[in-house]
Parts: structure tokens; sequence; C-alpha cells
């Protein structure tokens, strides 16, 4: 039998079509305070039930229940498919009815109980009931399913019968005909009196595998227990719950009147609800009502879970001839059943939220709820209704305020306006109880004016709630409203610092109050007896100095990242004029580092000077003017250390330095190695510097040194001889002054000056460098002759002995003795230089020999060239009759030609064209000068212009030997060059 899909329709009309279920179809009604939370509509199926026994719904599985046998159920998630179950003993008549249905979460697994207590299991997965041979005879009347929620078996489960036993069982479904479905069933626990076991509800705890807890209801009492399960290795199929009810501790029970009427509901799951789930008792009083702590996981958890409990009378409810006969739970309310009435109680307020009396004739049988999904159920013996819920937190958030629970109001409410009321109804409570702290962090998310709030807390002195309050109102604004984030940003600036200063008073004071140490010694001696309270006041007084200090830590802690993180928001100039109005060194410097404001930090320091800490402010900075800036103090003061934070600054300009570089100078101690000579070494040679500035610095200081040692400096002006950087005229006359004899001698050398530096040597009577400069101008011998003259005069008048002065002046193979003979005294005797004489006129006796030679070779040379000359007037040379031009190939006999001794011949126009082609510029124009003469007057080729091109061949002549390095094809001549390709 086909059973087709049914649809919800508030007018009752049938239609063939599927549609969505109640639920899905109001997910689109817009949220909105005029729609009702609760709404009752009737689900129209598309076939008839009669009889409808039970029903269930969970994990959007339905099961309806229909009393002589059959199953029906349905996937709400794809609702056209339904599947009919007939158990297998009730099909004959007078075996009995089905009396109830038990569904776990998961919608997975299914218990059927009749009224002649046979017992059946159906899997999700099956088409068919298995019959439970070994519940046989127990009519169950609640269940406790599995927390971990399987779904291939049930695993251990809790079944409550209507005898008052507890029996756990672990149902596997089976394809074998002879295998049964339990494979164990065990009585754990049995009720007081054999009362029935009305509801059951087991749950894991947090962080507690072994622990379970678990509820029971037995008529007029309300069980809980937290306890041990015994657990098995996999595959030990034994029960678990055999030890649990052993100890009498841990069971914790309520009672009120006993009553047939019993039922226990628990709250659905909810992810997005962190609340702990509710659990509510219907007893013969009412309703009795709390949360499901998880904490502490102990037999108390009970106690307390119970004490925090209430009890909703079923008095409060509008009268009514018919008492409840059903309940379940919401979120936040419990749905109540009477006859064919359906109310809402909200369970925070105890208001009635929903009343609605069905006009059906009908009785209803009972609810259920769907306690994954949240769906809610009623059925009667006929017909299928669905509670709607829309939108169930909606005005629960004004609950919660009312009732002070400000946090759980904060949590529920959506809009902008609904958390600021809660917001300002929290901070004005938490001003009332004084936790002002507390007010300030919620007061400052509100909207409540601002001059309200502040004022009642500076009325109250209440600094540091004023402050926490100004850092929270400021993190309220947008960085779009500079003017108010800035005068936030600087009164709370000011806050901080007359709270530090109010903290570091305070020590101060106490510092003051300490005894004195006579005063000390005096209380321990134990003045009039009283030792014993003497001994602890030094105690206290360390913790309260200890505990002052905290504060000032902490408070500076504040302030530092208050500064980091809202340096922006602060106007440089008003918070220095704060900070330094209310004399806060320490933080006056931490601002200024935050803002990267070295010039202020490093101005402080200098003041202080701190010139380590200085340099390390530095050393942060790129800023090259800051550099400038500090260069002279901080050079004079700390020149080593502050010359290698230049050196790690290849950015700055040297010469910017040089004014700090000439002041320090002046203050370098006798003997102490002057620190800016290796900075203006390291521009010089590794920053390649070439500013003469720098070079002229750097020999200033190496003059005035007051060491006599040159060394330096010479190198420096051996080294930049080649390339002089510096101002020669401003170096020799610094050399001067101060008496650096071998370096302006050098100077004097380097800028031709021969004369003077040998002049300036002698001067000094350093006559040996007086002769290394006399040899320098090695390539004009006139002067190096007369330098060496000059220092033969010199040598000559020094030495007393005269073979001594002549054997110096061998050096210099230019002089010559009779060039010396002028500068020897009148008088001096011949024989103390005979043999130089001998020697000079042997050499001039070689010389005019040698001379005399050379004349008669030229003589020689002179007769040979004109007998050449001679020989030439009869020279000839034989042409062919068939003899060509070498440069047109044509008779060479047709015009007028030349003709070398290499035997090769030319046309003359041919040979003029092509020395003409080959010559330079100057050349070409002569040429052409000549021939235009040589036709004017009408003439032959003229002997100038013979000589122009018959100076040489000019196939095998030296222009033929210079163009060996010229291509034998034209570049420009492509046709001839690609026959010449390979």
């Amino acid at each position: 039998m086909d059973f087709p899909v049914y649809s919800p329709s508030a007018s009752g009309n049938s239609t063939p079509a599927p549609v969505q279920p109640p639920t899905a179809a109001l997910a689109d009604i817009e949220d909105d305070e005029d729609v009702p939370i609760f709404s009752i509509e009737r689900v129209q199926l598309q076939f008839q039930i009669t009889s409808l026994a039970a029903m269930a719904v969970s994990n959007n599985i339905l099961y309806l229940a229909v009393a002589s046998g059959r199953i029906l159920r349905i996937d709400l998630n794809n609702p056209q498919d339904i599947e009919d179950t007939e158990l297998p003993k009730l099909k004959a008549p007078g075996t009995g009815n089905i009396k109830d249905i038990f569904l776990d979460p998961t919608g997975s697994h299914l218990l059927v109980t009749t009224t002649t207590a046979e017992n059946f299991y159906l899997n999700l997965r099956a088409n068919r009931a298995k019959q439970l041979s070994r519940m046989k005879g127990n009519v169950i009347t609640s269940v406790a399913w599995n927390p971990t929620e399987p779904s291939s078996s049930t695993k251990e489960i809790l079944v409550g019968t209507a005898d008052g036993k507890v029996i756990e069982t672990y149902i596997e479904p089976s394809e074998e005909f002879f295998k049964r479905e339990e494979r164990f069933s065990k009585l754990v626990w049995r009720t007081p009196g054999g009362v029935a076991v009305d509801g059951l509800y087991v749950e894991l705890l947090p962080g507690k595998p072994d622990m379970r807890r678990l509820i029971a209801t037995t008529g007029g009492r309300l069980w809980h227990w937290v306890s041990k399960i015994v657990r098995h290795a996999p595959g030990d199929y034994s029960p678990t719950f055999t030890k649990f009810f052993d100890d009498e501790e841990s069971a914790v029970h309520v009672d009120y009147s006993p009553s047939a009427r019993s039922l226990l509901s628990i709250s659905p799951e909810d992810e997005s609800f962190t609340d702990d789930r509710t659990f509510a008792w219907l007893n013969e009083s009412g309703i009795f009502y709390g949360k499901l702590y998880t904490a502490p996981t102990t037999a108390d958890l009970g106690t307390i879970i119970f004490q925090d409990s209430k009890l909703y009378p079923e008095s409060k409810l509008p009268s009514s001839s018919s008492p409840i006969s059903c309940m379940t739970l919401t979120k936040y309310h419990a749905l109540i059943l009477r006859d064919n009435q359906i109310l809402a109680v909200n369970l925070l307020d105890n208001t009635i939220v929903f009343d609605e009396r069905l006009p059906y004739s009908d009785k209803f049988l009972g609810l259920t709820s769907d306690v994954k999904n949240s769906t809610y159920w009623a059925y009667s013996s006929d017909s299928i209704y669905e509670v709607t819920v829309t939108n169930e937190n909606r005005d629960i958030w004004r609950i919660y305020l009312s009732q002070n629970r400000f946090d759980e109001a904060q949590r529920l409410a959506k809009t902008p306006r609904e958390r600021d009321a809660v917001a300002v109804a929290n901070g004005e409570f938490l001003l009332e109880q004084q936790s002002y702290l507390e007010a300030a962090n919620v007061l400052g998310k509100s909207s409540k004016p601002f001059e309200s709030v502040a004022i009642q807390l500076m009325e109250n002195k209440k600094t540091d709630a004023l402050r926490r309050y100004l850092i929270v109102k400021l993190g309220g604004y947008k960085p779009s409203q500079l003017m108010q984030r800035t005068m936030l940003a600087s009164w709370i600036v000011e806050v901080f610092m007359e709270k530090l200063n109010s903290l570091e008073d305070s020590m101060a004071t106490k510092e003051s109050e300490k005894p004195t140490e006579p005063e000390e010694k005096e209380k321990l001696n134990g003045v009039n007896g009283e030792t014993n309270a003497l001994f602890d006041k030094p105690k206290k007084k360390r913790a309260a100095d200890n505990g002052v200090s905290a504060d000032i830590k902490k408070v500076k802690e504040e302030f530092q990242d208050f500064v980091t993180r809202h340096k922006k928001d602060l106007d440089v100039k008003t918070t220095y004029d704060i900070i330094s109005s209310h004399g806060r060194q320490e933080e006056l410097l931490f601002y200024a580092n935050s803002v990267n404001d070295y010039s202020f930090v490093l101005s402080y320091w200098v003041r202080l000077e701190k010139w380590t800490e200085a340099l390390t402010v530095l050393r942060k900075q790129n800023e090259p003017d800051i550099y400038y800036k500090y260069s002279t103090v901080l050079l004079v003061n700390c020149p080593k250390e502050t010359i290698d934070t230049w050196m790690r600054m290849p950015e700055l300009q040297p010469r910017k330095l040089i004014p700090a570089i000439l002041s320090y100078s002046l203050t370098v101690p006798t003997g102490d190695q002057n620190q800016a000579i290796r900075y203006l070494l390291y521009a010089i040679n590794t920053l390649k510097s070439r500013d003469a500035a720098v070079h002229n610095t750097l020999i200033s200081i190496y003059a005035s040194d007051k060491s006599k040692d040159e060394t330096p400096l010479l190198e420096y002006l051996q080294f930049h001889d080649i390339e002089r950087c510096y101002d020669t005229d401003f170096a020799l006359r610094l050399c001067i002054k101060h008496e650096r004899v071998q370096s302006c001698i050098f100077i004097y050398s380097s800028m031709g000056l021969y004369e003077e530096a040998v002049d300036l040597a002698l001067q000094h009577d350093n006559v040996e460098l007086a002769s290394v400069v006399a040899d320098r101008p090695g390539d004009n011998a006139s002067l190096r002759k007369k330098l060496w003259l000059r220092v033969a005069q010199k040598v000559i008048n020094k030495e007393h002995g005269i073979k001594s002065a002549i054997e110096f002046l061998k050096r210099c193979e230019l002089l010559k003795i009779e060039d010396l003979l002028p500068f020897f005294p009148d008088f001096v005797v011949i024989d103390d230089f005979k043999d130089e004489i001998c020697a000079a006129l042997e050499e001039y006796s070689r010389n005019i020999d040698q001379l005399r030679k050379e004349m008669d070779e030229s003589a020689k040379t002179s007769e040979t060239i004109r007998a050449d000359i001679n020989s030439l007037s009869t020279r000839f040379a034989i042409v062919e009759p068939g003899e060509r031009c070498f440069i047109c190939s044509y008779p060479l006999l047709s015009r007028q030609f030349y003709v070398f001794p290499c035997q090769h011949s030319f046309h003359g126009d041919c040979l003029i064209t092509k020395v003409a082609e080959i010559s330079n510029a100057r050349v070409r124009r002569k040429i052409t000068q000549l021939q235009l003469e040589a036709q004017k007057s009408g003439g032959g080729i003229s002997d100038e212009l013979d000589e122009l091109v018959a100076a040489e061949c000019i196939l095998c002549g030296p222009h033929m030997i210079n163009s060996i390095d010229e291509h034998f094809v034209d570049e420009k001549d492509k046709e001839l060059a690609a026959e010449w390709e390979l």
C-alpha cells in the first residue's frame, strides 16, 4: 500500500502535490515582533490514520505507531519515501496493541512495547521489526539511550519498566534468523516498592570518560546519580552499569506526592546554545525544572542541581477541569498539553506566552520533540500537528535583563539598540554595587552620556575606573573622528600621570615614616615588654611597600602599552606639555621614543651627559640632520663610540662633520689617538670622498699634531701625489706654519718648485733630502745641474774635508770639477783634489778623440751620398711595348706615365688620383691646388707635384704596409663581398 506525502496547510485543504514540512516553510517568515513565537499547524496527510497509539521524531525521522501493530516511518528530508512495517505477533486478533514507542536521538533505533509485554526492535536500515525475546514480560516505560549515539547498534542502554526495574541491554541488529538481537539483558537496579520507572536519561560528563550522570523518575521521586561505569575491552559485550548503583552516596533524590502522572523531559540539543541543558519533571504538584550543570563531577552535583531547581505549580495555569497530560521542553519554554489545549510557559519568568485550544473534537494523546532539530509535535488518535517555533529567544534578553543576568542578556541581544540597552543597565547596576572598574568596561561601550559617567567616577575619586572608561570609550570612536580621539587620548595621559605621581607620593610618605636605626633597635630590645607586636609591623610595612611598587610598575606598563597602541591619536606638543607638567621624565622619554622623536630623546640624554644612551638612540636614527646636530657634543665627550656610529652611517656627508672634527681635535690630549683621523681616512679610502675640504681637514690635523713625527702626513701626501684632492697652497701654508719640513719639501716638489724645495732642505741642513729632490727633474738636465750645484755649494761649505765633499758630489754625473772650483776657498791646496783634476783632463782628452773620430765618419758618409746622387742622373728603366698601368690596366704608353725602381708603372693621372685618395686632407688640398696651377699655365706636371705623387710606390711602399689591416673588399660593395664568402 502506498502512502502519499503529507503537507501542512493552514486552511486544512488537502493537495496532491508534496510540499515542505512546516518548519522549513516558516523559516522564510520575517523576524518581526508581531509574529507569534508559537503556533500550531495541522499536518495534512494524504492518507487516513486511525487508532494512532504513539508518535516519535528524532533527527528528522518520524515514526507513527498504529495500535493494531503497524509502524510508519517517514524521512522528513525525503518525505515521499514512506515505509510501512507490521509487528509479526500483533497480526492475529486478541494478541495486544502497541502501547508506546521509544526512538533514540539519531533516529536509528526504535523500541516498541505492547500491552501484552511484548517488545520489538526496528533499525533505520531494516524494514522488518525483530522481537526482543530477553525483554519479554516487561512493559517498557522509559529508555536511556547511549550518550555516544551509535547508529549500527544501540550499545549499552538502560530500559525502565512498569514494575520498577532498570535493565541494561545491548541490541545489535542481525540478519540471522535464530540469532537474538540482544547481546545481553541484565537487571541493574530496582525501584523501592516496585514503582514504575517513568523517565530515564544518561549523559557523559566533560573530561570524565568513565563517569556518567543518570536521571530517573519514579512516581513521586526524582533521582540523580553521578558514578562510574565498568569499561570493558573492545569485543567484550558485558554490562557496564553493574556497579553503578552500588554507591548509595552517589544517589540524590527529591520527593513529591506519589502520583501515577510522572514524566521526564530534556531540552533539545543546540550547538549555538551555550548554556546548560534544562530538565523538567512533571509530577503531581506541577513541573519541577532546573539546569543540568556539568560540574562538579561528584555526588554533590545532584544536590546543587536540585537546590537551584524550581517548581512551577499547576495551579498557576488557567483553571481547567483537565490536568496536565503531557509536557516537553524547548530551549526556554515548557510546552504543556491539557486535553486539547496546548500552553507554553516561559521557564525564566513563569509567564504563559502561548495558550491555544484547538476546536477539534478529538483529544490529544501526547507531545513529542526532535532533540536534534528542535521541532515539536502533538498528535491525537487520527491527526498530527506541528508546534512551530519562530525566534524563540526574541524577548529572552529582556527577561535576563530584568533578572540582572546581563551576560546572558548581552549574548541574546541581536540589534545594536538591544545590546546598548543591556550595556547601560549593566553599567548602572555595577555602579550601584560600587564595582567601578567593571562598570567602566561596560559603560565605555554604551551610549550612556559621556559626561554623566565621567563626572560620577570623578566625584567618587575612582581614577582607575575613569582611566579604564576613557580607554574603552576611545576604542569605540572611528579613526576618522580625529578630534574626539585626540582629546580622549590626551585626557588619558593626564590621568596616567596623576596616578603615577599619587603612587610615588604614597611610597615617599611611607618611606619617611620608617623608624630610624636607633628606634628600630629600641623596639627590637622589647621596650615595655611589648616585643611580640613589634615583629609583625616591619613585615606589614614591607608588604605595603612592595604592593605600591607593584602598582607603580603595573601602571607604567599600562601607560607604555597605551602609548604604543594610541600614539597616532596623541598630539605630540600637547603630550609633551602634559607629561612635562607632572615632571615625569621617564614617561616623557618613552613617549618620545615611541613617536620616533629622536631629537628630543637625544637632547634629553645629552643634557644628562649620558653619552652611551645618547649614542644608542642615535644608532636607531636614519636622518643625517640629527647626526650633524649632535656631532660636536658627542664627539668631544665620547669620541671612539661616536666615530663608530658615524662609520655605520655611510649616508653622512663628511663635509658637514668637519666643524665637529675640528672642535674635537682641539681637545685631544697629548699622546691620545685622534679618533677624527680614523673617520677622515674612512671617508677618503672607503667612501672615496674627493671633497677638498675633507682632505684639507685631514692635512690640518696631521700638520697641527703636537708630535714631531711627520710619517702619517708624508704617507698621505705620497699616496695622493698623483691625484691630489687637497689644496696644495693651503697644505703648504699649514706645513710651513707648523714646521713640517719634510712635508713642505714634498709639496714643493709635487708643485714642481724644486729650487724652493732644495733651498728649504739645505736651510735645515738636510743635504740627503736636498739630493733626493735635486734628482727629481730627470728630464731637465740644466735644472738638475743647477740644483746639484746648490747642493754642492752647501756640501763644500759644510764639509771640512775636501775629499769627502768631492766623493759626495760624485753622485751626480752632471757636475764637473770646473763647476765646483768656484765654491772652493781661494787658498785651498790643489793637492787635495789633484786626482780629480787629472781625471777631468783625461776625460776631456777622450772626448776630443771621440769627436774627431765621429767627424771622420761623417765626412766618409757625405762622400758616399754625393756619389749616389750623381748615379741617379744616369739611371733608366726598360718599358716593354705591352706594359700596362697597374691601376687602370690600360696600355702604359698611351699617355704620360711613372716607372718606379720596383718595376711598378702607372699613368700620371691615375697615380695622382690614387695618391690623393689615400692621402690626408692637407695633401689632397695641395695636389688639387698644383693641378689647377698646371692647367692655368698650360704646362705639364710641376716638380712640386711630381715630388708629392712619385715619392714612393703605392703598391710596395710604406702606404701598402700601413694598410695591412684594411679589408680587401669594400663593405659597401655587397655583390663583390658576396663573391668572397666561403
